[in-house]
């Protein structure tokens, strides 16, 4: 499991430097996409949910860490939040989906395709979900200690 996170540390800062994340936020990119995986990891091996439920509980769990390292160190959210998201990313069902098609096996292209778009639904609802709690909060908290 160790060996796994640190590959996704190094993968996510990889990543990062390709879509040009300045430099001061790669461990924290990395970061962000490590705990996102161990989150995955610990759902999927050791609460033996779903691939589905798993990808949601991580999603959740990088897009708060994204708006809180945003908030923290200045940056706009999508640097943590776009790095951080890639190990929850279908990947791996979109190939299934292909080769299933390419081999002909129709019951076996469903199943992924179906998966595949639940995780999808999952994590944007995810980042949806934790945004809006975000945007809730910052209003809130305007609202109640501005006006004093």
């Amino acid at each position: 499991m160790v060996l796994k996170l640190i590959g996704v540390f190094i993968a996510i800062v990889a990543f990062s430097l390709l879509i040009e994340v300045p430099k001061r936020y790669l461990l924290l990119a990395g970061t962000v996409g490590a705990v996102g995986g161990l989150i995955f990891l610990i759902c999927h091996d050791l609460l033996t949910m779903g691939n589905v439920a798993a990808s949601f509980w991580s999603a959740l769990v990088i897009a708060f860490l994204s708006h809180t390292f945003a908030r923290k160190f200045k940056a706009p959210v999508t640097l943590f939040l776009i790095a951080g998201i890639l190990p929850t990313v279908p990947g791996a069902g979109m190939y299934r989906i292909v080769y299933s098609m390419t081999m002909e096996e129709g019951s076996m292209t469903s199943r992924y395709l179906i998966e595949t778009l639940e995780i999808a639904g999952v994590i944007a609802l995810a980042i949806f979900l934790m945004d809006s709690l975000f945007r809730v909060f910052k209003k809130g908290w305007r609202q109640n200690f501005v006006r004093s």
